[in-house]
């Protein structure tokens, strides 16, 4: 049982999330742990995002609208300085949590006091089929663990709980649009122990606005920025992790968009294991198919 009741404050950073909206914030509401704060950002909703959020009425629940619009990464800087918890969760307005996830984490530092950054196992939620699949089967990594992050990046930014007093140390890195949670974590974990929880406490919604060719161009081009300025940082670690998402990225990139011959010829330019053969499946398997597929 929990002796004493942090307050955590929640970052929840929206544009145009009427659709999905009241599940997240319902999420919130039905907590286990009640000692919460939301901190909503509106980064200019033109839809009934911000009709939703005041329907609760809810004193918890803090409403801020941007100025201007501003990317996700920014946004969420922007919010973070409006927080007042003892920790800091992020949640998008597509996904949603179970009832324990904050209980749990809660509870977890309460017991594992050098603990500065934990998160957990998550579910995949497949709009188009209502399919659930857990997003990891194997232990999440806890400790030191920026050569397992390099490897296979396993840490979904919607199950994070952090102390905020490392938000007051660092920030995300907004030249990146897609990648600033990866290289926000990585880096933290050059110097800080993060933990797992191993049970999935949240819905990570995967739908067609997730997937599109021009989300792909821009991951592989801010993955491959991140490659060459992070050298020299992560020296004594193997970046051979990051050159096999390059290669996969471009291959989901390819699939994606019923380029057949260049999936085929990325695949001949050098190695990737066992992947080669299931990508190679993938190759005869519909557009439609492959969307539910790549999340």
């Amino acid at each position: 049982m929990i002796d004493h009741k942090p307050l955590v404050s929640i970052i929840i950073n929206c544009f145009n999330g009427e659709k999905y909206l009241r599940k997240c914030l319902e999420s919130v509401i039905n907590q286990k742990y009640q000692n919460w704060e939301i901190i909503f950002w509106d980064n200019l909703s033109t839809d009934n995002s911000e009709k939703i959020v005041q329907s609760f009425n809810d004193k918890r629940i803090k409403y801020f609208k941007g100025k201007e619009f501003t990317t996700l990464y920014s946004a969420r800087n922007l919010a973070i300085k409006k927080i007042s918890g003892n920790f800091i969760c992020f949640l998008d307005v597509d996904d949603w949590w179970l009832p324990e996830k904050i209980y749990q984490q809660v509870n977890f530092f309460k017991e594992n006091k050098n603990i500065e950054i934990l998160y957990s196992n998550f579910f995949n939620y497949y709009e188009a089929k209502k399919l659930k699949r857990i997003f990891s089967k194997e232990i999440l990594p806890s400790g030191k663990i920026t050569q397992e992050l390099i490897n296979h990046y396993k840490i979904g930014i919607l199950t994070v709980m952090v102390k905020s007093s490392i938000l007051l140390e660092s920030s995300f890195n907004e030249n990146y649009e897609i990648i600033s949670d990866f290289d926000f974590f990585t880096n933290l974990s050059l110097k800080k122990n993060i933990s797992a929880i191993q049970t999935p406490l949240a819905y990570y919604r995967i739908h067609e606005q997730n997937l599109s060719k021009k989300k792909f161009d821009q991951q592989i081009q801010e993955m491959e920025d991140w490659y060459f300025i992070n050298k020299s940082n992560f020296l004594g670690y193997s970046l051979k992790g990051i050159e096999l998402s390059l290669q996969v990225l471009k291959i989901k990139k390819y699939l994606f968009s019923g380029e057949k011959i260049k999936v085929i010829r990325e695949i001949l330019k050098k190695p990737i294991g066992l992947k080669k053969f299931k990508f190679l499946l993938f190759i005869v398997l519909s557009k439609k198919k492959i969307i539910d597929i790549l999340g």
